[in-house]
Order: structure tokens, then C-alpha cells, then sequence
């Protein structure tokens, strides 16, 4: 992904996933502005024979104005509309409006909680566990969990 093609947005590229992010005041800026790189993206994935996965392609606006809270970008992708997004996915983090990452750390609780109950019925079962079994199921369930 060295050679992506140059663009007035930013790029944050990681793998295989690719996400294009322009901070203006105007809204109809910004959607030009990501309609034109959205454009030259896709010329790069053409011509490299590559394929955007469109349930991963959508639009999403951060900003903290409550005033706009249901304002909905409008980029295009192929003479189509990108679909909008209110919580994107990007590297398995939920993101939302502010940033606040409420929503990613709701989830993050839940299976957390979940992979510790598992921990302490293992721990408390009339067999038990044996101490380095619980260490290393902690570090795989729990802590490489919460870490990322």
C-alpha cells in the first residue's frame, strides 16, 4: 500500500484496511474533497485488480456539534452513494460522532465479563484448574482481549 495514489485526505492504512479522513468547517467540502479521493483510490484498486468490500465501505462523520448530530455525509463511490455510518468499524473499534469510544467499550465490557465468568467457574469447579492452566487461559481469554 506504499504507492497509494496521493490525495488531499489523510490515510490510515493498516494491512489491508484502508480508511480516508478530511477535517473541514463546510460539509459540502468535505464530501467533495473524499468524493475526489474516493475516486482515485478506486483507480489504484483497478488497476491492481483489487475489490472494496462494500458491507466494510461507508461514510462516517466525527465532530462534536449537537447542533448537526444527524447530519449524514454524502460521498460517492462509482456514481453511487457510500452508505452512512453513525458507529464505523475500523480494526475491530467501534468509533462514534465524538470519539468517545462509549459504544466500542460497552462491547468490550460484555465479553470481558463473559470470558471471567468462564475464568471463575473453571477456577471454582470441585476439580479445579490447576494455577498455570488459569494463567494461561486468563492471558489468551482475558488479557489479549483488553490489550488490543
Amino acid at each position: 500500500m506504499s504507492d497509494l495514489p496521493t490525495t488531499v485526505s489523510r490515510k490510515y492504512a493498516y494491512a489491508d484496511d484502508l480508511a480516508i479522513m478530511h477535517s473541514d468547517g463546510d460539509w459540502q467540502a468535505v464530501e467533495g474533497v473524499l468524493t475526489k479521493d474516493m475516486a482515485a483510490v478506486g483507480e489504484y484498486l483497478q488497476n491492481w485488480k483489487l475489490k472494496l468490500i462494500a458491507t466494510k465501505t461507508v461514510s462516517a462523520a466525527f465532530h462534536l456539534k449537537n447542533k448537526e448530530a444527524k447530519h449524514e455525509l454524502n460521498v460517492k463511490y462509482n456514481n453511487k452513494d457510500l452508505p452512512f455510518c453513525s458507529e464505523p468499524k475500523y480494526l475491530r473499534v467501534t468509533l462514534d460522532r465524538s470519539l468517545t469510544y462509549h459504544r466500542h467499550l460497552q462491547s468490550l465490557r460484555k465479553k470481558l465479563t463473559s470470558r471471567i465468568m468462564f475464568l471463575r467457574q473453571l477456577a471454582g469447579s470441585s476439580w479445579g484448574a490447576r494455577a498455570t492452566t488459569l494463567r494461561i487461559a486468563t492471558l489468551v481469554l482475558v488479557h489479549s482481549t483488553a490489550e488490543y
